[in-house]
């Protein structure tokens, strides 16, 4: 009977969504949950790196064999994963190769040690695995679009996840502002730019990098100052060393999993991770709380937290000399934020100088106000289009662009609808861009204070701002 019921459960996928199911490969378990999430009800994805670190994989000949044979290959890069750069190089055209710290939609630091190179961590930051389960979905349905009704429920369960970790990782580290830690390798650099996590000083680069006497002493005397209340270390880190490191300290020391070698794979394995290292970070920087017990009780009361104001969420763009910028850059200042166009014949110039002109009617307290001009014609406007329209608004005015997908998530964010109107008799690059208008007024923090309407008057603008600002 048990073998009658797999042959008809055989024949159900087959007959239900037809051909083979893709041959899908992940190098490390954090990518490989998405991808087991994503590839739910049709043939799981293979990882090639289990309870290893990444850094010291060899592969065996199977393995080899299975790269070669896979229709899609998902790793990091070379930055993190050597062991594939040979491999990739055997890649016939049938494989699709995915190499993450390539794709523009996902947040990617520059290292540290290193502005030639690329920070690899960066699913430390959920909101990039919103981001993640978002592209290998589509290029999921578009490899096999034969189970594209399955990818798509796949896809809105994980973003439900995803979403709902993000948020609860968020409120959640509301109370860690007090401590500050030391982290003896540097994978923590996208966890602290998403959840403000104070992390001071760095031992090591990575296992890759020698660490001389001399660095380990220099670090032992900064956490004898006593400045610090945590170190944080990984699961790959030999105990003799840190033990350099706190002898004859009071350190706080806690053993993080950022690859989550010490976890199952599966599609529960990044969910997992993500609040193993959480609760490790909590307990290790609250050395200095004198009531943890309280401290957990809050902890435990916005553990569903009340949903915020859905404008002006988390998003990630281009300003106007190219560099990365996210909704992080604008925390510590009032911020105005407007929508349009370069190519915009009238509207979006006269909102800019009207944007322009409270600032300067503001006098000295337009220093406390930053204001933005996100575009919805990325097509059109680059970053150094940009920077030539910019001038000639207020000098302070920081332009912002990006991918079409980029610019689609954050005109979400704040509810912007745009559209865009061809004339045939014009050509195609003469089109115009139908748009929300308007001025969105936000607070230090990032939350949404008010609306200014298209027509308001500079003088009006600047009064509204005013009652706003800190007397």
């Amino acid at each position: 009977m048990r073998l009658l019921s797999l042959l008809v459960l055989l024949l159900f996928s087959l007959t239900t969504w037809g051909g083979e199911p893709l041959r899908v490969i992940a190098t490390i378990k954090p990518i490989h949950s998405i991808l087991s999430g994503l590839l739910a009800d049709t043939r799981p994805p293979e990882l090639l790196v289990d309870r290893q670190s990444p850094y010291r994989v060899k592969l065996s000949r199977e393995q080899q064999h299975s790269i070669r044979d896979a229709d899609i290959v998902v790793w990091v890069g070379p930055e993190l994963e050597q062991f594939m750069v040979n491999q990739i190089k055997l890649l016939g055209p049938d494989t699709t190769l995915f190499t993450l710290l390539d794709n523009e939609e996902i947040k990617v630091l520059l290292s540290r040690w290193d502005k030639e190179k690329r920070d690899p961590f960066f699913w430390l930051d959920s909101r990039n695995i919103l981001i993640l389960v978002d592209e290998l979905a589509r290029a999921l349905m578009r490899l096999d679009p034969q189970r594209k009704p399955l990818y798509e429920k796949n896809r809105r369960n994980m973003l439900y996840r995803v979403a709902e970790l993000d948020r609860r990782l968020e409120y959640g580290y509301r109370g860690l502002k007090s401590g500050i830690g030391i982290a003896y390798y540097d994978t923590l650099q996208y966890f602290e730019q998403a959840y403000a996590l104070k992390i001071r000083g760095v031992v090591a680069e990575s296992p890759t990098t020698p660490v001389t006497g001399l660095s380990l002493l220099e670090s032992r005397a900064k956490l004898r100052s006593g400045d610090y209340s945590c170190l944080l270390t990984e699961e790959q880190i030999n105990p003799n060393d840190y033990s350099i490191l706190t002898t004859g300290t009071d350190i706080n020391i806690g053993i993080l999993d950022s690859f989550g070698s010490m976890i199952d794979a599966g599609p529960d394995h990044y969910f997992r991770l993500m609040e193993q290292n959480t609760a490790t970070i909590k307990q290790c920087m609250k050395y200095e709380i004198a009531n943890i017990a309280t401290e957990e009780a809050t902890d435990d009361n916005v553990q569903e937290p009340p949903p915020p104001a859905q404008i002006g969420r988390k998003f990630m763009l281009r300003d106007h000399h190219g560099k990365l910028f996210t909704d992080q850059n604008m925390v510590g200042k009032f911020h105005l934020v407007y929508f349009g166009y370069t190519f915009c014949p009238d509207v979006c110039p006269t909102s800019l100088i009207t944007i322009s002109g409270a600032l300067e009617k503001l006098g000295k307290d337009s220093e406390e106000i930053r204001p933005y001009f996100i575009t919805v014609d990325p097509a059109r406007d680059t970053p150094d289009v940009l920077s030539t329209y910019v001038a000639y608004f207020h000098p302070t005015l920081v332009g912002l662009t990006g991918t079409q997908r980029m610019i689609e998530r954050v005109a979400n964010t704040y509810h912007v609808k745009y559209e865009k109107v061809v004339d045939a008799s014009r050509g195609t690059n003469q089109y115009l861009m139908d748009h929300s208008s308007g001025v969105f007024l936000m607070a230090p923090n990032g939350e949404f204070i008010t609306k200014l309407a298209h027509g308001i008057s500079a003088d009006e603008m600047a009064s509204r701002i005013r009652e706003i600002l800190p007397k």
